[in-house]
């Protein structure tokens, strides 16, 4: 998708994938082995400085980037997953989607102009959730598509030009093999004075998709250089307990 690209309108229809599964699960392990990762994996590795606030998980190292993008693809393609996130989980998710994303907006931090990203969005729910409350501009990146709200993307590598998004919103920070990286496209596509918001879980162990552990959200928070903190404060969101909401400063 384009930088300057418009996402459509909102459906009133779920994304439309399930039945394709098994061949858009072939299609995009096949695309993303014979692609150019964004940055090898050595280099990625040395270019990653330690950060004593977050523990990544390499025991189980990926021999490639490419192994990685597998490993991850494995979760966001399982058809089990999928059929809950288009039907039982939805309504639910989209509904507290919907309540955080006001609440943002009542504190002035996201309006019905904002052109708003959503990063690791899998069927877009957070998508579906922002078109809800009056932001029409929204889309969502995720390696798997899921048309209408969600396009193809590598959050490590994101397919938008600099300063492209007034908001991005993120739940997926525990699935970054480079917590650096995944922080520093968050900052170059969003705008000066935009804000960034991330729901993660601080303390607690993710799910085995998870590269990453955050032990302190001061680990999270070094990793914006280019951004002031605005506020952290507690959220109930799906086995996430914190809320970080950060605004990029206006000038380097």
């Amino acid at each position: 998708m384009p930088a300057d690209a418009k996402p459509r309108a909102l459906l009133p229809v779920r994304p439309l994938l399930l039945l394709s599964i098994p061949f858009l699960s072939l299609l995009l392990l096949y695309g993303y082995s014979s692609s150019t990762p964004p940055l090898s994996y050595a280099a990625a590795v040395r270019a990653s400085p330690p950060n004593p606030h977050i523990r990544m998980r390499r025991g189980a190292a990926f021999r490639s980037y490419d192994d990685y993008l597998r490993h991850q693809l494995n979760k966001t393609l399982d058809p089990r997953l999928r059929h809950v996130w288009a039907t039982r989980d939805w309504r639910r998710k989209v509904d507290a989607f919907a309540r955080a994303f006001r609440a943002l907006q009542a504190e002035g931090l996201l309006s019905n102009a904002s052109r708003a990203l959503c990063v690791g969005a899998r069927l877009g729910q957070e998508v579906a959730a922002l078109r809800l409350v009056g932001v029409s501009d929204a889309v969502g990146i995720d390696l798997a598509p899921a048309p209408p709200l969600v396009v193809r993307g590598d959050f490590h590598a994101q397919p938008f030009g600099d300063g492209a998004f007034d908001f991005e919103f993120s739940n997926v920070f525990d699935h970054a093999l480079y917590p650096d990286r995944f922080v520093a496209e968050i900052e170059r596509t969003l705008r000066p004075g935009g804000v960034a918001v991330l729901h993660v879980a601080v303390h607690r162990r993710g799910d085995k998709y998870s590269a990453n552990d955050l032990l302190d959200v001061d680990g999270l928070l070094a990793l914006f250089r280019r951004s002031e903190v605005v506020r952290v404060s507690k959220v109930d969101a799906f086995g996430l307990d914190t809320e970080v909401v950060l605004r990029k400063k206006r000038s380097p």
